[in-house]
């Protein structure tokens, strides 16, 4: 009924090295552009409020 060749045990062992060792990577987060923007915003008020300063 069942071959003497094939170790079930083997085969078990060998999955859960597999179901264990098998997990996916973490996929890199992206950063948010609402930095930048802001810091983009502050540079242009800041700007805006030096000429209007200057008129």
């Amino acid at each position: 009924m069942s071959d003497p060749q094939i170790d079930p045990a083997g085969s078990t062992q060998q999955f859960r090295a597999f179901a264990q060792g098998a997990e996916p990577e973490a996929a890199p987060q992206k950063k948010s552009p609402a930095v930048p923007i802001a810091i983009a915003v502050a540079v242009l008020v800041i700007i805006a409020v030096v000429a209007y300063l200057m008129l």
